[in-house]
């Protein structure tokens, strides 16, 4: 749980009216109805589809009963996808935990909500520092009255949005997020007492607020950078990326996955020019899982040539899901969970080109795991430069939910990676309503987050917390990270359990000796030992003295007033982040000029 000191008591609605399912007007005359002879694939129970043409008090009332499931559910085995069919819809969305709310239209225009969109923090006294697993994607949102708010924190994204008016991501308590991306908002973005965001290829209004650590790339509107005052750092473009698929409905009635292209040096939405370059595949090229189909059927279906689509809900796996061919989209729907049992690995993904995994949860086990997400075997060595693997909204839990264990969450082995947002995360809390938190130094086991083997991997909006060793260990060459956000563990019982090669901790982000060439901006590190403050993280980064091995704009913070100290930001440069002083910044390492 995100730390509250000094969280903000007198809560303030900056969203007036928001319209009650009572109150929400008629369809608007005119709205287009389903295409004509339109066939819905059976997407299993949990997904619900909404057509222009329902009656509007019936569709509000799907989406209210959804809500009032999931608003408190933080860590239930629920799962919910609410797909919405080009048309108009006369709708207030509030979406809870374990919610993916989704047009399927191929531009966001194509599905408009004449309504809000919207997340809150009402059930935590609009405190949404833990309103996390929840998405709004490829619509287009007309609120009434001139605002939306998306109060989230981690895995929460906001994709392909379309906003006429601002869009607060806060709800007057603390909050500590996120990712906005491929999105228009055409009027300000109000970041409030949010602690850090993740904004890339997107055209805004502009920006109001900062806290700690605020990223812009290749998004129109952007402040300029100030970093450290106020904390905004901005790149001009993205050097490579490729955007989340996402299902979407022709104009006659054809269900397909589109495949975004990949962009380089790339700026504003994908589809700002009226279109959307990519590759549309058929649904019937997929197999659509459900949580009970045994694992070794849906890796026939992958080695057969079939992309994988999985329905809401938790897969518990025995073995990996293996996948194996060139090209292959696995798309998740509602937070699909691949929960790893008996201490397997829950997904391989080969040394192949083209591969796309998208908007899935991965939950450990209770028996150790050596990983659950393996991109690459050991010693890949593929160029996959022309065509990279990537990764959009890859989400990792280690214990909350249930006991879980690992070695290394997730290890990336393979060359020419891309990482579009992840957030890879040992639970510091857990499920109180049940009666067990499900987390403790020798309960929720869990070494390193991310280890990154491969070369020329470049990760944009990445969250990695709360592991007991390394949180980020990098090996591969000319690796770039655009974001990061890292919190420590709060639970080392002493700085004897704590120590990394007789140092003090072990560095949030530790670049191996050997690597000559890596880049990392937009830096958030914070301690919050909560166990023992009095333990010291010796450096907040741990790199090689090289001068192509660069950091710009990072932030340490010592939590909790100063619980816990960061002696350093990186190597031995940079003030401590303690009682007394507990936010540190370092524009840039090494100093310009001082390696030649």
């Amino acid at each position: 749980m995100r730390y509250r000191s000094g969280m903000r008591t007198n809560r303030r609605s900056v969203l007036a009216g928001l319209a009650s399912a009572s109150g929400i007007a008629a369809l608007p005359k005119g709205a287009r109805a389903r295409p004509a002879g339109l066939s819905q694939p059976d997407l299993g129970p949990n997904v619900i589809i909404l057509t222009p043409d329902m009656p509007t008090q019936s569709a509000q009332a799907r989406l209210d009963g959804i809500f009032a499931r999931q608003e408190r559910s933080h860590f239930s085995d629920d799962r919910y996808a609410v797909l919405l069919m080009p048309g108009e819809h006369a709708l207030d969305i509030n979406v809870g935990f374990f919610t993916q709310v989704a047009g399927v239209g191929r531009m966001p225009g194509d599905v408009v909500v004449r309504g809000h969109v919207h997340a809150e923090a009402d059930w935590n006294d609009g405190v949404a520092l833990v309103n996390f697993w929840r998405s709004a994607e490829n619509m287009a949102v007309r609120p009434p009255d001139g605002a939306d708010r998306w109060a989230v924190s981690q895995a929460a994204p906001y994709r392909r949005m379309d906003i006429a008016g601002d869009l607060f991501l806060d709800d007057g308590g603390w909050s500590s997020g996120g990712f906005i991306a491929d999105s228009v908002i055409s009027g300000t973005v109000r970041s409030g007492t949010q602690q850090q965001w993740f904004t890339r290829n997107s055209t805004i209004g502009g920006w109001d607020g900062s806290n700690w650590n605020m990223m812009f790339m290749g998004v129109e509107g952007a402040p300029p950078t100030m970093f450290p005052d106020p904390p905004y750092t901005t790149i001009e473009d993205v050097p490579v990326v490729r955007d989340k698929p996402f299902l979407q409905v022709t104009p006659s009635g054809v269900w397909q996955v589109l495949k975004p292209a990949l962009r380089r040096n790339a700026r504003g939405p994908g589809w700002a020019n009226g279109s959307q370059a990519g590759e549309a595949i058929a649904l019937d090229d997929f197999l659509i899982a459900t949580p009970d189909m045994p694992a070794g059927r849906i890796n026939a279906a992958l080695a057969s040539g079939k992309h994988l689509l999985l329905t809401p809900g938790i897969y518990r796996l025995t073995e990996p899901l293996e996948v194996v061919r060139p090209g292959t989209v696995v798309l998740g729907l509602g937070l699909a969970t691949l929960l790893a049992e008996g201490g397997t690995v829950a997904m391989r993904i080969a040394d192949v080109s083209g591969v796309v995994i998208a908007g899935l949860l991965f939950d450990a086990g209770p028996q150790v795991s050596p990983l659950l997400l393996q991109v690459g075997p050991p010693g890949a060595s593929a160029d996959n430069r022309d065509d990279p693997i990537s990764l959009s909204d890859i989400f990792v839990r280690v214990g909350g939910a249930r006991n879980g264990r690992v070695e290394t969450a997730v290890e990336v082995n393979s060359n020419h990676v891309i990482g579009d947002h992840l957030w890879i995360w040992r639970a510091d809390h857990g499920d109180r309503a049940g009666g067990r938190e499900h987390v403790g130094w020798d309960e929720n086991t869990a070494n390193q987050g991310l280890i990154v083997n491969g070369d020329d991997v470049v990760l944009s909006g990445l969250f990695v917390e709360h592991f007991q060793k390394y949180q980020t260990l990098w090996n591969g060459e000319r690796g770039r990270t655009y974001f990061y956000q890292n919190e420590l563990p709060y639970d080392p019982p002493s700085q004897a359990d704590y120590m990394a090669d007789g140092r003090r901790g072990y560095a949030a982000y530790k670049v191996a000796d050997h690597v000559d060439h890596h880049l990392a901006v937009g830096m958030g590190i914070y301690a919050n030992f909560t166990a023992d403050p009095s333990i010291v993280l010796e450096s907040a980064i741990q790199a090689p003295e090289k001068p192509d091995v660069r950091f710009r704009s990072v932030t340490t913070i010592s939590l909790g007033g100063g619980k816990g100290t960061i002696a350093h930001i990186v190597n031995d440069s940079g003030e401590a982040a303690k009682k007394g002083a507990v936010r540190q910044t370092l524009n840039e390492y090494p100093p310009r000029g001082a390696m030649k």
